[in-house]
């Protein structure tokens, strides 16, 4: 699991070390030497666990997919920032803490045009 890309799609093998990375930074994380850049990349999807190999040199818009699951693994990274966050829910959907303007409320009895009293003098 790729601490530096949160959505990585495949996994890929050094050729110096022989060794299977999620990116570039997790080889410099746990290797002691540099990476070595090749023309000849070697893949492993995570979907469905299949091993493929791609030239870079000769690299178009069509090898952006696994050739065995049609799995979309170049796609723009999810990198982890720090953000500050409320626990709890959204409170537009949990109604708990809103309070509802429709309740009735115990109102004075003099304000309403709806009761029994002579109220001509407020009608004009």
């Amino acid at each position: 699991m790729c601490k530096h890309v949160l959505n990585a799609q495949v996994s890929i093998r050094a050729q110096c070390c022989k060794k299977w990375f999620d990116c570039a930074e997790c080889h410099a994380e746990k290797s002691d030497h540099a990476l070595r850049k090749t023309n000849d990349m070697v893949f492993a999807c995570k979907k469905c666990k299949k091993v493929f190999r791609k030239d870079i040199t000769d690299y178009d818009e069509s090898d952006e997919y696994c050739p065995h699951c049609d799995n979309h693994y170049v796609v723009d990274a999810k990198i982890p920032q720090m953000a500050l966050g409320v626990e709890g829910g959204d409170p537009r959907l949990e109604g708990k803490f809103l309070k509802d303007e429709r309740t009735k409320h115990h109102q004075d009895p003099d304000r309403s045009i709806f009761t029994n009293q002579n109220f001509d003098h407020r009608l004009g």
